[in-house]
């Protein structure tokens, strides 16, 4: 199995799923499109696109092949992305992304204590203001109220 036919078949497969999961939605028609209409339209592309690159990929080295040098940055990331989604309502938003840029900045990319805490807190009262008070979008407070 090369890298590619891999690839291809998992955007098919993940164009599958999306399409089954959109079938509760109204597709409705060109001119009056419903919930589904797009991410219908979205998982048809990503299925030709993953067609394409399935049927095109047979010259590519083979999947045992592939080294993970990024292993541990892509595992942190994967990780900072489940605590996000379990944490976003129950800290609030704020401190969420603060506690994920310190430790992206912080513990993965060892960036300096000053820099870390700044650009942490300044980005997430930054985009919470930007969003909440700007745009009036609601994002999650928490528990404490932050």
């Amino acid at each position: 199995m090369t890298k590619d036919r891999l690839s291809g078949a998992v955007l098919i497969l993940i164009a599958v799923i999306v399409a089954w999961e959109t079938r509760v939605f109204p597709i409705g028609t060109m001119h009056h499109p419903g919930a589904g209409f797009l991410p219908m339209l979205l998982a048809i592309g990503l299925a030709i696109a993953g067609l394409v690159v399935l049927t095109s990929g047979g010259k590519s080295p083979s999947f045992r092949s592939i080294k993970w040098p990024e292993l541990k940055h892509a595992s942190a990331v994967m990780f900072t992305c489940v605590f996000m989604s379990l944490a976003l309502e129950r800290l609030g938003y704020r401190i969420t992304v603060a506690l994920m840029l310190a430790f992206l900045l912080g513990i993965i990319e060892k960036r300096g204590i000053v820099l870390t805490i700044s650009l942490s807190l300044g980005a997430a009262f930054g985009t919470y203001w930007l969003f909440n008070d700007i745009l009036r979008v609601l994002l999650p407070q928490g528990l404490l109220g932050f």
